[in-house]
């Protein structure tokens, strides 16, 4: 009996075989794995003949789309809302300064060797972005993660990844009309605007409700296939909208990054975005014709030249003037300068769209290779290059850069006008793309279903009433909800020639409701008349009934708040006992990975005595998903385990800088030790370790003494032989049920 097996199948096992091989070789030279896919697809593809080749090209380019919809999505799912927000002007200012500068001069460039208009756009876009794994593992290699510049350069990454999906956008719109139209670019720009800001409203205020409200039925695998169906839910919607499938994915992925769910989903989604990522990346090394490598060797050269030239200029510049000095300007700039994943993605989706020609593929792995190899000695002698700039750069503008970075450390005046406009910003324009939100739902969704109901002479009113009442709260919100009351109130006392901007904000603010009453109206009547007849109707209604909306308001207000904080909410929850570490005196702890390769790895607590050499405590080790606290000293140490170390910023640091051990990443640096605690308790006459050294002490609360106050000394880490005298403070660490049964022994407690 014969049996066909159908190509896919042969195909994928190609693929995957070949992927196997070279990233095990790629791993074994220490180089990124993405440039290991690509030169694996290249040697399945067909422009490699000596081994087999891929049939289905067309059935893998859908596995490859799959991957690109997975990366994003996983993208999302690693981005938050807050962290944005938290990387600051700094990190924002030397971003935008950065792509602007650098898409613009891919795409002159593209323009200087003779390609069409489309072809400089889409290689000014995949110049845009750098590679976030490859500049994370030149630090990590090159030991200098920890500085400050680094998270400034972590900031931009986190910025251009946002700007580069938004600008995938953007291309295919200019793709689909082959022009660059300015009213149509504004248009898009702030119908994407729109639907961003209604999408991740409505889908932080419902999806994590919804998360929680099936936690209990709620495994692994359920909401595995839960998130996947959101994801390819929201990839539909965009697509049906006009967006792209990428940014549905990564939209996606940005609201349940938001949930507590969101690490397990990341780490369920993991073998999956691997598996189709792997696929998209051997598909892209399918399509590179070392031919046309060769034959555009000059233009690889000079996309390489104006990556590391431009990338380094422009996000020193970008640095400076958001205000940092000039040697970490430099550094950061000198880290920035090399294309990862995304220029293949930018690359791919020009091909898909069919306006780019396929010498931009050859391109973006050539300059993807040779800056991979370069980055490493440029953050090595980022240093050394600022030293040459000082010694030869003008001593006036030196000094004219140190001024401006000290002068835009605290502008006090200008904060408070800032937070007062984005107060006022904020309220209007939420509240308001809601409220066209919920205005197309009725029209879109509701009308067609009540039309087949009812009457369509009543259909009018039915939309204008069902309309007035799901937007009442957030006019009523706009009218009476003033933000930031007490700087407002701050400016108005402090300048008086600051009233008349404040009282035209104020105007803008009174007005807006009355604006949007009349654009609601206006879907479902025509004429002044009836506007003008209904608008004081309306606002008269929302004055009777404002109680109950300043009820539902607030109740939604505080779903959608609770929603969107509640990851960072059950983190406090659990580590709360971990910040009492940071009451004790200088110290505090920091989370730590054993390094693979760590020389030490395998030895005893005892044999290590990095109490003794560096004066720092362990208070965990957690090994998996187990977790050993307060370690005995014949407990080892072995590769990949995360340790909690107790100890002051210099005692951390040079135990850093003498032993091998590499620091978790942020996203990782939640540990979740709820059992550990550390307290004081105060030794009384009664209590059973009065005249007893440490040692008892912790062999009677399997605890760790840190610290001892005694008469207004400190003892940091107290050897086991010291004695405990009476009113001394004792600081313990350890497991939280044996510590608390042993400070709330009658004997053990304070006498009143």
């Amino acid at each position: 009996m014969e049996h066909h097996l159908p190509k896919l199948i042969v195909d994928l096992a190609l693929i995957l075989g070949a992927g196997a091989i070279v990233t095990l070789l790629f791993k074994k030279i220490k180089q990124p794995l993405v440039l290991g896919y690509i030169i694996a697809g290249f040697l399945v593809g067909p422009h490699f003949t000596f081994v087999p080749n891929v049939l289905e090209k067309e059935s893998v380019k859908i596995w490859a789309d799959i991957g690109v919809i997975f990366l994003l999505f996983s993208l999302g799912l690693e981005f938050s809302f807050k962290k944005l927000i938290n990387v600051g002007g700094t990190a924002s200012i030397t971003a935008i300064v950065e792509i602007i500068s650098i898409i613009s001069c891919g795409y002159f460039a593209g323009q200087w060797m003779g390609w069409n208009m489309m072809n400089s756009l889409f290689l000014g876009g995949l110049l845009a972005a750098s590679s976030t794994t490859i500049i994370l593992r030149a630090f990590s290699e090159s030991g200098v993660k920890r500085k400050n510049y680094a998270k400034v350069v972590f900031g931009v990454l986190v910025v251009e990844d946002i700007v580069v999906v938004l600008l995938m956008v953007l291309l295919s719109t200019i793709a689909v009309s082959q022009q660059f139209d300015v009213t149509q670019i504004i248009s898009l720009f702030l119908k994407l605007i729109f639907f961003l800001t209604l999408w991740l409203v409505f889908g932080i205020f419902l999806i994590p409700s919804l998360l929680r409200s099936v936690r209990k039925i709620l495994d692994e695998e359920t909401l595995l296939i839960l998130s996947l169906a959101l994801c390819l839910g929201m990839v539909v919607l965009a697509t049906n909208i006009g967006f792209s499938a990428e940014l549905g994915a990564f939209i996606m992925g940005s609201i349940l990054a938001e949930t507590i769910s969101a690490e397990k989903i990341e780490l369920s989604l993991k073998p999956i975005k691997d598996l189709f990522g792997a696929v998209f990346f051997v598909s892209i090394g399918m399509k590179i014709d070392p031919i046309a490598m060769y034959e555009y060797r000059w233009e690889i050269l000079i996309v390489t030249l104006i990556l590391i030239l431009g990338k380094t200029t422009f996000a020193t510049i970008g640095a400076v003037l958001s205000g940092q000095p000039l040697k970490q300007s430099i550094q950061v700039g000198m880290s920035l300068a090399v294309i990862g994943e995304f220029a293949f993605i930018v690359a791919s989706l020009g091909m898909s769209l069919k306006v780019t020609g396929d010498f931009l593929f050859p391109i973006a792995v050539g300059v993807s290779a040779i800056t991979t190899f370069t980055t490493p000695y440029m953050i090595k002698y980022s240093e050394s290059f600022y030293n040459v700039v000082n010694r030869y750069m003008p001593e006036k503008v030196i000094k004219t850069i140190e001024k401006y970075a000290a002068g835009t450390q605290n502008i006090q005046e200008e904060n408070k006008w800032k937070k007062l406009i984005m107060g006022y910003l904020a309220l209007i324009l939420t509240n308001g793309i809601v409220i066209i939100g919920l205005v197309l739902l009725v029209i879109y969704a509701v009308l067609p279903f009540v039309g087949e109901l009812i009457d369509s002479k009543f259909i009018t009113v039915i939309a204008v009433v069902i309309t007035m009442l799901l937007c009442a709260p957030f006019l009523w919100a706009i009218l009476v909800k003033k933000p930031e009351k007490d700087i407002f109130q701050a400016v108005w006392n402090e300048n008086i020639y600051a009233r008349g901007p404040l009282i035209v904000m104020e105007i803008v603010r009174f007005a807006a409701p009355i604006f949007l009453t009349g654009v609601i109206l206006n879907f479902f009547f025509s004429g002044t008349i009836v506007s003008l007849v209904i608008v004081p109707i309306v606002i008269i209604g929302l004055y009777l009934l404002s109680t109950k909306f300043d009820l539902f308001y607030s109740l939604i207000t505080k779903r959608f708040v609770y929603n969107l904080n509640e990851r960072d909410i059950k983190e406090q929850e659990k580590i709360k006992d971990k910040k009492g570490l940071f009451l004790l005196w200088d110290t505090h702890l920091t989370d730590f990975e054993v390094s693979p390769n760590a020389k030490y790895a395998g030895a005893q607590l005892s044999e290590l005595a990095w109490r003794e050499k560096f004066g720092i405590n362990i208070a965990y080790i957690k090994r998996g998903e187990n977790i050993i606290p307060i370690p005995k000293e014949d407990d080892k140490v072995f590769p990949f385990d995360k340790l909690g170390l107790i100890g002051t910023d210099e005692q951390l640091k040079n135990f850093e800088q003498n032993i091998q051990v590499e620091e978790l990443p942020e996203h990782e640096n939640s540990f979740k030790e709820e059992k550990i605690t550390l307290t004081k308790f105060t030794v009384s006459e009664t209590s059973p370790v009065l005249g007893k050294n440490s040692k008892y002490l912790r062999e009677l609360t399997k605890g760790l003494v840190i610290g001892i106050e005694r008469d207004n000394n400190r003892i940091l880490n107290p050897s086991s032989h010291t004695l405990l005298q009476l009113g001394d403070i004792v600081w313990i660490v350890g497991e939280k049920k044996d510590i608390h049964d042993f400070i709330n022994k009658p004997e053990t407690q304070n006498p009143k």
